[in-house]
């Protein structure tokens, strides 16, 4: 976790900006848990939309931070400036991960940072990207992009979801999912789920599937169908899939296996149940279904994702036993 940085220019959209910070930057008070450092670090005094910002550091400090945060870029028509692409290239050179949130991803295809990889931005503006860096794959269909030291994002509510995937990858899904509700945010977006759907998002509680959902959550040790979910939902299994696609961009059947393997990170790193027990737990029924399903979703079996994730936290995930793993000098 260590020091993250916001690295902010004249320009900058203030609604990414702001969002960072407050996922960042003021944590869990009732857990004791080490958290992010936060500085912002900008060539001097920027405008962000209507607000007058004075950073901490300069932008020749990025590269003493562990994770470096660019939020959107406001004029995609306009190049970004030269000293911050310079001092996002240099922070990645010295070992930084670097994310960007909307239209941050031009400032991140400006320093190289993306040549040869997946990327994305606000579906608005992949076209301009696309074509202004035709080394980036960019993909238009996708809330956000993990590439391990490089991450973007699609605009607006997606830079929620990456800087909540942040938190999950460096603190686990129990943390991530109590930030969300602290936020009063869906605790998790798949980032290959669309970002443009047929239907606007609806209210949590406006939409057929609004009582569906928390019903499923409280039974996902239950072997569900889709048969299932349509009877409770009292519609049949095609207008299911059809408002599941509506409201989620995705199927019953794959929303259910992310709610399950979701599920099943948490008790890993909460808990010291037996592969076979989580398992149950979660509806795979077998220890062999839950480690094929977790590996062809999270890339490593359950056993290495439980082991991986306490030698970094150095054991369950409770409260006061995470490290914050800072490894850089103090600001």
């Amino acid at each position: 976790m260590g020091t993250l940085a916001l690295a902010v220019t004249d320009g900058m959209l203030h609604f990414e900006l702001s969002l960072a910070y407050e996922v960042f930057g003021v944590g869990l008070p009732d857990m004791a848990i080490p958290w992010y450092s936060v500085v912002v670090c900008g060539p001097g005094a920027v405008r962000a939309g209507r607000f007058r910002l004075e950073p901490d550091h300069g932008l020749d400090q990025l590269p003493r931070a562990d994770t470096v945060i660019v939020p959107g870029w406001a004029d995609v028509d306009e190049d970004p400036p030269a000293d911050l692409v310079d001092a996002v290239r240099a922070a990645h050179e010295a070992g930084a991960r670097v994310a960007s949130l909307c239209t941050g991803a031009f400032v991140l295809a400006a320093a190289g940072l993306l040549d040869g990889k997946r990327a994305t931005t606000h579906w608005a503006h992949t076209r301009v990207l696309a074509a202004r860096y035709p080394q980036v794959e960019v993909d238009p269909d996708v809330l956000y992009v993990d590439n391990g030291s490089v991450l973007t994002s699609a605009g607006k509510a997606a830079a929620m979801d990456l800087c909540l995937h942040l938190v999950r990858l460096d603190h686990g899904s129990s943390i991530a999912n109590a930030v969300a509700r602290r936020l009063v945010v869906p605790p998790h977006r798949d980032g290959g789920q669309a970002q443009f759907l047929t239907a606007p998002m609806p209210a949590p509680d406006n939409h057929p599937l609004a009582e569906l959902f928390p019903w499923v959550i409280e039974r996902l040790d239950h072997p569900l169908t889709v048969e299932d979910l349509a009877r409770q939902a009292r519609m049949s299994s095609r207008n299911l899939g059809r408002h599941f696609r509506s409201v989620t961009g995705t199927t019953p059947l794959q929303w259910l296996l992310t709610q399950r393997i979701r599920y099943a990170q948490e008790l890993l790193e909460t808990t010291d149940d037996s592969v076979d027990t989580i398992a149950a737990a979660t509806g795979m029924g077998t220890a062999a279904t839950l480690r094929r399903h977790f590996n062809r979703t999270v890339g490593v079996p359950p056993d290495t994702y439980r082991r991986t994730f306490r030698s970094r936290t150095g054991g369950p995930h409770r409260p006061g036993r995470v490290s914050s793993g800072v490894t850089r000098p103090d600001w």
